[in-house]
């Protein structure tokens, strides 16, 4: 469905400039874009772009506002405003409401009647399931959970029994919510389990990426606030508390029992040892590895450069003696300063 400059100004907001009547039917960069598309320019370094672009029309901010005669969209966030002209031009398609006849509903679960139940899904025993919410084929609902309304599970997440989920959460395929924390006690040589009770409660717009995982809590609960965003593969461990509107990228491992503050940023393949505390407004670089709490908002980093494999190996064998080279530049600075006061 295409839509006007003006009605998407009318939806969205923003200030329109030039031919507010131009029909625009999807989104693209401003490389690729067509006369019926729209892109944007979020950085005033790639300005010179402007004049190539074949676009019908882009999105910019007051800054950018006079680098281009074409029809265009005025926005304090031109990549915010891109990410919801793109939402109102690729909606999600709509499910059919109701239960596929190849799904299984247990013993006393409540389905509202607009949500949708695909084909080999499972529901367990005294489920709810909120309005316009979507469970996808081969999706597995243990006992008791609670699901919020417009939400969408993809093809085969699993929530584990007792778990909460909020209002317009999104968990792609292979996400595992609710599976046991890895909790062991040692005696005599062998390793006894210990019995994860609590569970995962997440908050309301969330996302949870493919083969990302969420354990439940041993005693007390694994918690997820609103708006935190969750990219594939990442692992969340037993009572670990993400702060909302928190977004961690790809493959980042956070070990148990840490709290993570809100509007974090954490990247790919970072790892965060347990039993720490993170502030609010903390970005995290990738494959940083976090051993220590973090009390101040501000940006954190610990990665090695690289280089020549040859370079890196000798590098690596001097940060091995850093502390003997530490002790014998202490004794040369003490021998110097006493040998200053001989002298004087």
């Amino acid at each position: 469905m295409a839509y006007t400059l003006a009605q998407i100004a009318a939806r969205l907001g923003g200030r329109v400039l030039g031919d507010a009547e131009i029909e625009i039917a999807q989104v693209a960069t401003l490389e690729q874009a067509g006369s019926d598309e729209i892109s944007f320019l979020a950085n005033s370094k790639y300005r010179s772009k402007l004049s190539d672009t074949r676009a019908g029309a882009v999105i910019l901010s007051d800054a950018d506002v006079d680098a281009t005669a074409l029809p265009r969209i005025v926005s304090s966030n031109p990549y915010a405003y891109f990410a919801k002209v793109s939402a109102l031009l690729n909606p999600l398609p709509k499910a059919v409401p109701g239960v596929h006849p190849h799904a299984v509903v247990g013993q006393g679960a409540l389905l509202d009647p607009t949500a949708s139940i695909a084909a080999m899904a499972v529901i367990g025993r005294g489920v709810v399931i909120g309005a316009q919410s979507v469970i996808g084929e081969g999706c597995f609902i243990g006992d008791n959970v609670r699901i919020g309304a417009g939400v969408r599970l993809y093809p085969r997440v699993v929530v584990y029994q007792d778990c909460v989920l909020g209002d317009n959460l999104i968990a792609h395929s292979g996400a595992v919510i609710g599976a046991d924390g890895f909790g062991f006690a040692m005696e005599e040589g062998r390793w006894i389990k210990i019995p994860q009770i609590g569970r995962v409660v997440i908050g309301n717009d969330v996302e949870i990426g493919a083969n990302t995982t969420i354990d439940r809590g041993a005693l007390d609960d694994t918690v997820i606030e609103d708006g935190v965003k969750l990219d594939n593969q990442i692992q969340i461990a037993h009572n670990v508390k993400i702060g909302a509107h928190t977004a961690i990228a790809g493959c980042v491992g956070i070990a148990g029992s840490t709290t993570i503050g809100k509007r974090c940023q954490i990247g790919g393949s970072a790892g965060i040892l347990g039993h720490l505390e993170i502030a609010d407004d903390v970005m995290i670089a990738s494959f940083t590895l976090i051993g220590k709490s973090i009390h101040e908002s501000g940006s954190y980093a610990a990665i090695f450069p690289f280089g020549k494999t040859e370079d890196w190996r000798k590098n690596a064998v001097h940060l091995r003696h850093l502390d003997e080279m530490n002790r014998r530049i202490k004794r040369l600075e003490q021998s110097k300063q006493e040998s200053l006061k001989d002298n004087n």
